[in-house]
């Protein structure tokens, strides 16, 4: 069974990574400013990574499947219902660009790293509000 206080900690984590993001970013120097894009890199990494953290320990719990790749989580919580095509499809995305900040299998270009910033933090929320509506409703909003 899925431990609702371990998968709470893990949701909080991710709020305070995405509130940091969007309160102490400065996206318009992502370019020129090394600790910034480090800063949003390594911050989103964490987000990314806790989003990975819950999915493979609700996948497990669940008895979802046996996943190839971490990718594959979130397929199996779709296939389950915990979240639409769309949304698997972007977390997906999101962990192989984790993958590359955190293995450097390339170059990350700054303006892949603010697209991130700017474009696709609200798929972490809806990662977020599709687990705490489907583990616990005593989770509700924090």
């Amino acid at each position: 069974m899925t431990d609702p206080g371990l998968i709470a900690k893990k949701l909080a984590l991710i709020e305070t990574y995405l509130r940091e993001l969007r309160t102490l970013a400065r996206p318009e120097v992502i370019d020129s400013d090394v600790r910034e894009r480090r800063f949003v890199e390594h911050t989103l990494q964490l987000a990314i990574q806790a989003c990975q953290d819950i999915a493979s320990h609700i996948v497990s719990d669940e008895r979802l499947g046996e996943p190839r790749t971490n990718q594959e989580l979130f397929e199996l919580l779709r296939a389950d219902g915990w979240f639409d095509d769309q949304l698997a499809n972007e977390l997906q995305r999101a962990v192989g660009f984790r993958n590359i900040l955190v293995h450097g299998y390339a170059v990350v270009e700054p303006a892949l790293v603010r697209d991130v910033l700017d474009n696709h933090l609200g798929d972490l929320d809806a990662f977020v509000a599709a687990v705490r509506t489907r583990v616990s409703p005593d989770l509700g909003e924090p």
